[in-house]
């Protein structure tokens, strides 16, 4: 007879493997969402007639419609569970891709962009909570780095498909807007077949519920975790995130995701433009090459997560891409030395991307989980929307290298504040993440403790 386990512990299976990919669909859609946009909104400046302020307004659409759509899905995920969303978000977010095909104004065209953002909203929310719900402890960063990984490919995937069929015709743009879909409708069976959440299940109270989908899904010899006597009493909501007990995990969880965006946005978005105004002579080739090193980012990220604590990545990331980018914005090593100088940011900054999906679930317990990643999200899209708007007005009127200062101030204040107050999560257990009383800051365990 097999001896008993608790969910949290379980070895990897393929039901979590299967969970992990199901999830990145939405990701991946979301990367290809926002990388496409800055060679198709070039592109469609002629057709569409459009000047620098309807530019800005495209670029930002998608990252607008997220902050509002991460705000409204946090409270409703934690109110309602994470399964109905998860499952049927990527039908609508495929159906509202391909009508941007059609579009004849920008007004049409940013109407679309703020509604995938909102739908990706979502999706964000859900997809990690989910995500993180399922993945036994010792592999959970790795398995939410699938997630950072998908993103990433998707990002790159749309500089590659603008790269590719830029010079197919005057439609090119629609198509290369339309494409988003494909991901989206490809990874909606297998979401299909994910149950509810055991965790969120066990936080409202229905233990036999979790613990029916624990056992069909990995055995008679499963037993759920051990949460706080009071779970199943708790809900959700904003001033709970604000109460004395959890002010300082949400806002680290807000701060650290906002300063990690605002960079990666706004010189993602427009790498070409940028580029070009650092006297890149061949922007595409320099964004390609920005793009590939994003996604070498990614993957080196994943592969370290859970080899050094937390702490040590989120700080030690935003220290390294400030001094990357500060070389950028201030050295002159020719095109060379400023596509390397570009590239190193890129890899540093994409493998700090891992963080965004591993450490926001962590910080906060059941019945706000959804709710505080909804609010980091939102934080964040803010933060990028509004850079990403403003960056090409302020490379025309005050010079690329006041507007990219600018982030590097952004990411050491962004590495300061953490070093100041982020927790060490890595080795949490979900149902039960609860803050030592006194300054609500948790001890930090080393990394091999179990």
């Amino acid at each position: 007879m097999s001896s008993q386990v608790s969910f949290e512990d379980l070895p990897l299976s393929r039901f979590h493997i299967k969970t992990v990919f199901s999830g990145t669909g939405g990701q991946f859609s979301d990367g290809f969402v926002l990388g496409i946009i800055g060679i198709a909104v070039s592109m469609a400046a002629g057709p569409l007639q459009l000047n620098a302020l309807w530019m800005g307004l495209l670029g930002a659409a998608s990252l607008a419609g997220l902050f509002l759509g991460s705000l409204f899905a946090g409270p409703l995920a934690d109110k309602f569970g994470r399964r109905r969303i998860f499952a049927w978000d990527m039908l609508l977010f495929a159906v509202i891709s391909a009508s941007q095909f059609f579009v004849t104004s920008p007004e049409q065209l940013l109407a679309l962009r703020l509604l995938l953002g909102l739908v990706l909203g979502f999706d964000y929310v859900v997809s990690k909570s989910l995500v993180t719900e399922f993945a036994p402890r010792q592999y959970r960063g790795r398995l939410l780095s699938v997630l950072a990984a998908a993103w990433a490919a998707g990002y790159v995937a749309a500089y590659l498909v603008g790269f590719a069929i830029r010079d197919i015709g005057p439609d090119a743009w629609r198509l290369m807007l339309a494409l988003s879909g494909v991901p989206a409708l490809l990874i909606l069976p297998l979401r299909l077949g994910v149950p509810e959440s055991p965790i969120w299940l066990m936080a409202r109270g229905r233990s036999a519920e979790a613990l029916a989908i624990v056992q069909a899904k990995f055995g008679a010899h499963v037993t759920l975790p051990v949460a706080p006597p009071a779970a199943a009493q708790q809900r959700g909501s904003f001033s709970v995130l604000f109460s004395r007990r959890w002010r300082k995990n949400t806002l680290v969880g807000c701060v650290f995701y906002t300063c990690q965006v605002i960079p990666f946005f706004a010189l993602g978005t427009f790498s070409p433009r940028v580029l070009e105004a650092l006297n890149v002579q061949d922007k595409f080739v320099g964004g390609l090459v920005y793009n590939v090193l994003l996604m070498l980012g990614a993957l080196f990220g994943l592969l370290i997560i859970d080899r050094i604590s937390r702490r040590s990545f989120l700080i030690g990331t935003f220290y390294l891409s400030a001094v990357g980018l500060a070389v950028l914005a201030w050295a002159n090593f020719g095109a060379l030395g400023t596509i390397i100088a570009f590239g190193f940011f890129a890899c540093v900054l994409a493998a700090a991307v891992n963080l965004e999906f591993v450490y926001p679930p962590e910080l906060f317990p059941t019945h706000l989980r959804a709710s505080g990643i909804g609010l980091a999200v939102a934080a964040s899209r803010f933060g990028s929307a509004f850079a990403t708007f403003l960056l090409p007005i302020a490379v025309q009127h005050l010079g690329v290298h006041t507007a990219l200062g600018v982030c590097v101030g952004v990411l050491l204040f962004g590495g300061v504040f953490c070093h100041l107050f982020a927790p060490e999560t890595s080795q949490e257990r979900l149902a039960a993440v609860t803050p030592e009383e006194g300054d609500g800051k948790p001890e930090e365990r080393p990394l091999n403790a179990h």
